[in-house]
């Protein structure tokens, strides 16, 4: 594959990611604090494989890179919080409500989001969204470090 096409299937790439999670947002889906997270790197590396098809840089080929793998590693994250692996943020998960006054505990409740991060909305072969992402986003970065080599 020529650089271009490289550039092109890894921003190609993100930008399908994208629009996948939207499509699950239209289904219903509704994302989590940290599925928002992860759309955020996906959106840049989009431009910058729009920028680095005419701006012929190498340096956006590395910050391609360095966008996809960021949305991995978020997906990761995520998916570890999924699984109860580690802790999330206080403000996307259920967290530990054994020490909490009633008034704390309702508290809580109230200003909790309608989506939890440690609750997995959909999955397939037994693997969550966090953790597609995860996966098809290093897939990407690599992409993106191929067209690098390519320069």
């Amino acid at each position: 594959m020529t650089r271009k096409q490289l550039i092109m299937l890894a921003a190609g790439g993100s930008a399908a990611l994208l629009l996948g999670a939207w499509g699950f947002q239209a289904l219903g889906y509704a994302p989590c604090k940290m599925c928002i997270w992860q759309r955020w790197p996906h959106a840049i590396a989009f431009l910058i494989g729009v920028l680095a098809l005419i701006v012929p840089v190498a340096a956006l080929l590395f910050f391609g890179a360095i966008a996809a793998a960021t949305t991995g590693a978020i997906g990761i994250y995520h998916t570890g919080v999924e699984k109860g692996w580690w802790q999330g943020p206080d403000t996307c998960t259920s967290g530990d409500i054994t020490q909490l006054t009633s008034e704390q505990l309702m508290e809580q409740i109230m200003g909790a989001p309608l989506v939890l991060c440690d609750v997995v909305a959909w999955e397939f072969l037994t693997l969550s969204m966090a953790s597609w992402n995860a996966i098809l986003s290093f897939g990407l970065a690599t992409i993106w470090l191929m067209a690098l080599r390519k320069t």
